[in-house]
């Protein structure tokens, strides 16, 4: 049940309740679960006099009041120029809502949400039909509910969301630890998680609330450590393998530059078996709106959004065959951290598409290989986004410590999918990893990243599974390199590159091993636009990228030390609704080239400047915490340190130290 309140918002073209000049309406109000917690939403209401409208749901943890208020325009378009009305819910225990956020995607938000698209159905300006949307977190959770089949809900828009949450998300890949995101997303949750909720929203109390929250907290880095293979708890949250599961209407927005680009083809192919309406819309962005990633070519998602939901939730009929994906196929360049266009053309299709084939790559015995365990600097994180987390560098210093095959591109070579790489390789120790990258190669040996794959050999049979390796042994194994679209030109050379290591965006090997390959093939998913019946899609134009502001991306190497490093320093500061928000993130991971000993260290701390503290004066809100992480042979050690404080009053400290079994990682 919801209470009948209403808050004013400050920042819209009008007052809470109060007529624009269109009759829209801006407002908070509470929405009360079962057990009596209260989630704070914002809703965006067109005019009354249309009648009632479907209404699109995003649910995160990101603090729409303030942290996120900066996404405001985009549901004020798509009240004011397409007349939906939009709910944005603040989840359980972050921003404005009461109880605690006590993990990602726990059962709890799933019966939250449940319960919000219910009352939001029932509400007298809606017309019973509810889409849902989000990037990242809120694109998660789009798929989540949509398997739980809420009889309200229609149709979901997944922006960079993934349907695999262990393989395919900030925590591992191929069964090892993901290192670099320790130090962004695995700790800033710490602290944002334990910010208070905003006054003038919660109104009396929300000190008592903040201390609680504060005292009550639990980093959720520790739940991810504790599950290192792929079992229930990453099965919860995933709509892989069961994609039956989902029966509403769902489009995908992907970026080839994202993190969630494997939540593309395979995805799309396994919802079309099941007979659920899908579409997928793949570009070359990164970890950013669409209308101004890095990389470009930018475009405006709100029409192509809002005609999915017209389709879905208000009847209307498509004035042609629409085709089931949309790709941009990039083409070979020069690579740069902030390369602002990437060349290549958009392609439409079926998917299975009946113009997809196979090229096999053959691939030779090589000598045994000593892993260097800083291989993979060049590409330093699967997820490019807003720098300092950019693209990929030239290649080919690490293609130098890494084992090569080539083969020369004599006429365009057109690939579309997941490329698979089965190998028969030994190692010395019983942990190795096998990092596959394939690149696109310049007559000037500049070496641009395609895609890549990565599979801690522990977990051959299955990342559910861990099982050492006998050292010499000579073991069959099959990895699957992530998904993309691409097209190598004339005169090119295709190289794939095999190293032991992938640093830092994986966790380096517990000690020092040797790799045999003992041969094997590549599998390219070729692609043949000739023959599609439908044209080359048009987008309404992006906007210019964002401006980086002062950021630190560096690399270094202590020669007599033995270690390498990279470090990140960024913050900004911007209004909000309520105020002012700042932030700002320091971190550094570095590893022992000797011994492949590493550690991970983050300094990240929020401040929320608020007008009114709820009695007319003004106040800071901070929330600050350092994480050190340490990776031995056999362990990970964890210290976290928390510290909340309004203005110079500590609201609460809080320090962790845990340890935490290398499970043949």
């Amino acid at each position: 049940m919801a209470e009948n309140t209403s808050t004013a918002v400050p920042g819209d073209a009008s007052p809470a309740g109060v007529a624009a000049p269109n009759a829209a309406i801006r407002r908070d109000e509470w929405i009360e679960m079962d057990d009596g917690v209260r989630l704070s939403v914002t809703l965006y209401l067109p005019d009354a006099a249309l009648g009632p409208q479907p209404c699109i749901l995003e649910a995160l943890p990101y603090r729409k009041d303030d942290l996120t208020s900066s996404y405001r325009p985009e549901y004020v378009r798509l009240r004011d120029e397409f007349s939906y009305a939009v709910a944005r819910l603040d989840l359980r225990g972050t921003g404005s809502s009461g109880g605690r956020a006590t993990d990602e995607y726990p059962a709890r938000e799933q019966q939250d949400l449940l319960a919000v698209i219910a009352w939001l159905a029932q509400q007298p300006w809606c017309d019973g039909n509810v889409g849902m949307y989000g990037t990242s977190y809120s694109g998660f959770n789009s798929l989540q509910l949509a398997a739980e089949r809420p009889a309200a809900l229609k149709a979901v828009i997944a922006i960079y969301a993934t349907d695999d949450r262990h393989e395919d998300d900030v925590h591992y890949m191929g069964g090892s630890l993901r290192w670099l995101d320790l130090i962004d997303y695995c700790h800033y949750m710490t602290p944002m998680n334990a910010l208070p909720p905003v006054p003038a929203v919660w109104g009396d109390g929300w000190r008592a609330e903040w201390a609680a929250r504060v005292a009550e907290h639990e980093p959720w880095l520790f739940r991810w450590l504790e599950h290192q293979r792929r079992d229930e708890y990453w099965q919860h949250g995933s709509i892989r393998p069961a994609y039956d599961d989902v029966e509403c209407a769902v489009l995908i927005v992907a970026g080839w530059a994202d993190g969630y680009r494997n939540n593309t083809f395979r995805t799309v192919e396994a919802l079309r078996r099941a007979g659920t309406p899908v579409e997928l819309l793949a570009g070359p962005w990164s970890h950013a709106a669409t209308s101004s990633s890095l990389p470009g070519p930018r475009i405006d998602l709100v029409p192509e959004m809002v005609a999915w939901w017209d389709r879905w939730l208000r009847g209307a009929q498509p004035t042609a065959e629409l085709p089931v994906a949309r790709w941009y196929a990039r083409e070979s360049h020069a690579p740069a951290a902030d390369l602002d266009t990437v060349p290549g053309i958009w392609r439409a299709d079926e998917w299975p598409s009946p113009r997809s084939g196979q090229r096999v790559m053959r691939l030779d015995a090589r000598a045994p290989y000593a892993v260097v365990p800083d291989v993979g600097l060049a590409a330093w994180n699967s997820c490019a986004g807003h720098l300092p987390y950019g693209q990929p560098l030239d290649q080919r210093y690490d293609d130098a410590d890494s084992l090569q095959w080539e083969e020369p591109v004599t006429e365009p070579l057109e690939i579309a999918g997941y490329p698979v790489l089965r190998l028969r390789v030994s190692a010395t120790e019983p942990v190795a990893t096998v990092s596959a990258k394939l690149c696109d190669v310049a007559a000037d040996g500049t070496s641009t990243l395609v895609t890549r794959g990565l599979l801690n050999l522990t977990r051959r049979g299955g990342t559910a599974t861990a099982e050492p390796l006998e050292p010499g042994r000579e073991y069959d194994v099959e990895l699957t390199l992530e998904a993309t679209a691409w097209r190598w030109l004339a005169g090119r050379t295709l190289r794939l590159s095999l190293a032991g290591a992938d640093w830092p965006n994986t966790v380096a090997p517990p000690r020092p091993v040797t790799l045999t390959v003992h041969g094997g093939e590549l599998v390219l998913p070729t692609y043949d636009p000739d023959g599609s019946p439908y044209p080359e899609p048009v987008f309404a134009p992006g906007d210019d990228p964002e401006g980086a502001g002062e950021v630190l991306w560096a690399y270094g190497r202590d020669v007599l030390g033995r270690t390498t490093s990279a470090r990140v320093d960024h913050g900004s500061t911007y209004d909000t609704g309520y105020g002012s928000a700042s932030e700002h993130y320091q971190g550094e991971v570095a590893v022992d080239v000797r011994d492949f000993a590493q550690r991970a260290t983050a300094d990240v701390s929020f401040a929320l400047d608020y007008a009114d503290d709820g009695g007319g004066r003004p106040v800071r809100c901070s929330a600050r915490s350092t994480l050190l992480v340490t990776a031995g042979e056999d362990h990970f050690d964890v210290t976290i340190d928390l510290t909340c404080q309004e203005g110079d009053r500590v609201v609460g400290e809080r320090r962790w130290e845990r340890r935490f079994p290398r499970d043949l990682a």
